[in-house]
């Protein structure tokens, strides 16, 4: 004992501890050492060899433009001065962290978006941040992962599939808006249907306007676009990927406030380069929210998934004939099989259907009400889409779009491509390359650099397209064909392209046609500011806002009812 003691008394004397402090902390002072000499090395490798893209001015070599990259109106104003300095492309250094091209240019967009996926890589700077919540999903997966993946959930976006959709996004319009009344559905738990039972479902489209009946009928004739047509898109993206009726529009839903909860807590994220490690981010208020609203979304979708896949099993072993309903997301990709006869995991499917949630609601949801706005602000143009809308519903008893209108829609599809490439929800795509990419110019991009694609500064490109900053559908005529085939890139391009563009412009249609139909829109003004609001502010985050929001006035129009047919 008194052996034990000495050693003790030897190891944790003031002299044996101080030569171990001084040891740890030689130890730690060679490796922050070593790591800033690699960072710095590796800072000025790349700024040598992006030496041929033309560089904004910077405060220093090492801070390079941190912090010059804001989320703000005036950020957007700056990436306009960007593209008529450099027309093109430019570096970009965040720090000796992050190394990026930027390029606004059509010429130069294509080569990068169009090479081939197995050197195209998604970046840190901006996929990280997703990676637990979306799992190794189509979205962040690269390499042969991501072309099975590709492969499996091509299916669920098949104009078959795009057709049920199209009915969801219908169903029963016309009789909520003849009743004047709210009918909701009783949600019930059912091992029958794998997942959930849905009694009296309301139609995603008509409870949205339904509810902007009553508004305006209560005195409200103003209204905030974002906060009813986001509800309006989760409710409608539930139904399509889960079967699910969430009542979202009306009630408050944990699994929707989760989802609202995580993409605010991403863009604050992003904003913060310190909450880019995970280990500095894990330990603030926001990471441990960040992990609760997880929890939630990751059990609705597992619950669902596991459900359903009971539910065929169960069905395939009794050869049970169960009543026929359409397919959803979730059952197309359980069925989907790849060459080999092998599908996806539970925990694959539920990043696709997280994915599926993620990438649809807020997307749509912005390219809805800015093209709304767009419309309110050309009253000419609103009318003449009203009137399109008119005439395919003529002799019709319902008010129901069908999937063969949409094709028919051709000016109301032309102020909506216009609206997307003058307010695109996403404003740029970031990707990396395993090899070095050859730009016009003799300029090349080395492997391992960031290239963000600029969706915003092609868009507004003064040498890509004429009077960048007004509303022209003209732009969009079918019949003309002198564009590049880069110049609009609303949902990106080439093999990594949205993979549910198809979904999104169905949606689009349907709802902004049923809503001309239905409400004559005018620009509005915040009522909490009035005409202190100084007009619109665009806010670009996840995808394109409004600060303060996006006001506007609803005229409610006198429609037919399925009472009485339209008359001629």
């Amino acid at each position: 004992m008194s052996l034990l003691v000495g050693v003790l008394s030897l190891v944790l004397s003031w002299d044996r501890l101080g030569q171990v402090l001084y040891a740890v902390c030689a130890g730690l002072a060679v490796v922050v050492a070593v790591w800033t000499v690699r960072l710095l090395v590796r800072h000025a490798w790349y700024t040598h060899r992006l030496s041929c893209f033309s560089k904004p001015p910077v405060d220093s070599w090492l801070k390079g433009h941190l912090g010059k990259m804001k989320s703000t109106e005036e950020g957007l104003l700056e990436v306009d001065e960007l593209v008529k300095t450099f027309k093109h492309s430019c570096s970009w250094f965040i720090g000796p962290f992050y190394h990026l091209v930027r390029v606004f240019h059509p010429d130069y967009v294509k080569p990068l978006l169009m090479a081939h996926a197995n050197i195209t890589v998604k970046d840190e700077l901006i996929y990280d941040h997703l990676r637990p919540w979306l799992g190794q999903s189509l979205l962040i997966s690269n390499g042969e992962v991501w072309s099975r993946k590709r492969r499996l959930l091509t299916p669920a976006f098949h104009f078959d599939i795009l057709k049920n959709y199209v009915n969801m996004f219908n169903t029963s319009t016309n009789t909520m808006h003849v009743r004047n009344t709210s009918v909701f559905c009783c949600l019930v738990n059912a091992d029958v249907s794998g997942g959930f039972m849905l009694l009296l479902v309301p139609p995603c489209v008509s409870v949205f306007q339904d509810k902007w009946r009553r508004l305006v009928a209560d005195g409200t004739t103003t209204i905030e676009m974002f906060d009813h047509v986001t509800l309006m898109t989760l409710d409608s993206l539930l139904k399509c990927a889960f079967s699910y009726n969430s009542n979202c529009q009306e009630s408050t839903s944990e699994y929707v406030s989760a989802i609202v909860q995580l993409s605010d807590l991403i863009i604050d994220r992003r904003q913060n380069l310190l909450h880019h490690w995970d280990w500095i981010y894990w330990k603030t208020k926001q990471g441990k929210q960040f992990k609760e609203a997880l929890s939630v979304v990751h059990r609705f979708t597992r619950d669902v998934v596991q459900r359903r896949r009971a539910l065929i099993s169960q069905q395939r072993e009794t050869e049970t004939k169960a009543p026929r309903r359409k397919k959803d997301f979730v059952d197309i990709i359980l069925l989907s099989k790849d060459e080999d006869g092998h599908g996806l995991t539970d925990e694959e499917i539920q990043a696709e259907a997280n994915t599926f949630m993620f990438a649809g609601h807020d997307t749509t949801a912005s390219a809805i009400c800015w093209t709304l706005y767009n419309l309110a602000r050309h009253p000419d143009y609103q009318e003449k889409c009203r009137q399109e809308v008119t005439d395919l519903m003529e002799g019709r008893d319902g008010q129901n779009i069908d999937w063969d209108d949409l094709a028919n829609l051709t000016f109301t599809t032309m102020c909506i491509r216009e609206s997307l490439r003058l307010h695109s929800p996403v404003q740029a795509v970031t990707r990396k390359y395993t090899q070095d990419v050859a730009l016009p110019g003799n300029r090349t991009v080395p492997q391992g650099t960031i290239c963000l694609v600029s969706i915003y500064g092609t868009h507004h490109n003064p040498t890509v397209w004429t009077n960048p900053y007004d509303f022209e559908p003209q732009r969009f005529d079918p019949t003309n064909t002198d564009r590049s085939s880069h110049a609009f890139i609303p949902f990106s391009s080439g093999p990594r392209n949205c993979i549910g563009q198809k979904f999104a412009l169905a949606e689009l249609r349907v709802v902004v046609a049923l809503t001309l139909l239905r409400f004559r829109l005018a620009p509005g003004e915040n009522p909490e500011l009035g005409s202190r609001s100084g007009g619109i502010r665009r806010l670009p985050q996840l995808v394109l806002r409004a600060e303060g929001g996006l006001w506007l006035q609803l005229e409610p129009l006198p429609t037919p009812t399925m009472d009485t047919p339209q008359a001629k």
